[in-house]
């Protein structure tokens, strides 16, 4: 398949942003596991750091350690101020004030920021096929968050928590593109900066506070949060070298459907929820979602 310059067109970013989508889901069950021994707070922190420790793992045999000293480093660092240490943080204080339902529904709102970052910022081109395409996928998720009467007795500014963190995901999908444009085409060293980075910043935190960091490294949750986060840098290398070789508009709205992946997963593998039909149809709308994407380009 060509483009409409006749240029072939590369599906390696479709399929590394659905690989990161997956990904983010499986990530996401383990850290469900980890609840139950460990809480959301301390548990956020495990994931980060295990992350960061992952990556540093495998950086010998990786990492251009020659990109430490260009320019661009600034930016994948910039990102790991607030993805995912800020991002995760709000969306949990969300969680606390407007509940689960209304959450996952304002997170829909991210590929939509990121649409019109894509737009805006790299002047990217937005066509009829991806407009229908990112509609379709947050449909999808919406149809997925309904799960009976909204909770309604929450201030108003409570709103901006997920919102405010869908819009900084975002936001670090545009500034990993410019930093891996800029200078440093390394999706790898995008991500062990920017989880360094993180990593740093959720223990100082915690530090200048003065909040005892007492993590009980027996518990069976420590362990599942850990392997969340390895799981979670592994999605976020997909994400970066799929935005390395492709736009913003179409990487965006395909890695928002891991709600999805996680729906399937919760059904079919863990045995938490139901196969419903429901999710028959959100996956049905998914697909068909990516396949206009991937036709329309």
């Amino acid at each position: 398949m060509t483009d409409v310059a006749g240029v072939p067109f590369d599906y390696m970013p479709l399929i590394l942003a659905t690989t990161a989508s997956l990904m983010f889901a499986i990530g996401a069950q383990w850290q469900n596991i980890g609840l139950a021994t460990v809480d959301g707070r301390t548990g956020a922190m495990v994931s980060i750091t295990a992350a960061a420790a992952t990556l540093w793992l495998f950086a010998p045999f990786f990492m251009d350690w020659h990109y430490w000293l260009e320019p661009a480093m600034l930016i994948f660092a910039a990102i790991g101020l607030f993805r995912p240490a800020v991002s995760a943080n709000l969306a949990v204080a969300g969680m606390k004030f407007l509940g689960p339902t209304l959450v996952s529904t304002l997170a829909c709102t991210s590929p939509l920021f990121g649409t019109v970052m894509g737009v805006l910022i790299l002047g990217e081109m937005f066509t009829w096929p991806l407009a229908i395409g990112t509609g379709g996928i947050m449909a999808a998720v919406l149809l997925l968050s309904k799960r009976g009467k909204v909770k309604v007795d929450w201030p108003f500014w409570a709103l901006f928590l997920p919102i405010g963190a869908a819009f900084l995901r975002a936001l670090g999908h545009v500034l990993s593109k410019i930093g891996m444009e800029a200078g440093i085409p390394d999706p790898y060293f995008a991500s062990i900066v920017g989880f360094t980075v993180s990593a740093i910043l959720t223990w100082s935190v915690r530090g200048v506070r003065r909040e005892p960091v007492v993590v009980n490294w027996r518990a069976p949750g420590v362990k599942w949060f850990a392997l969340g986060g390895a799981t979670t840098s592994a999605a976020i290398i997909c994400l970066n070298t799929g935005l390395l070789r492709g736009d913003l508009v179409v990487i965006a709205p395909i890695v928002a459907t891991s709600p999805i992946f996680t729906m399937l997963l919760s059904a079919l593998v863990f045995r938490r929820e139901r196969l419903t039909g429901k999710v028959v149809i959100a996956t049905f709308i998914v697909v068909g979602s990516v396949i206009v994407i991937a036709l329309g380009r």
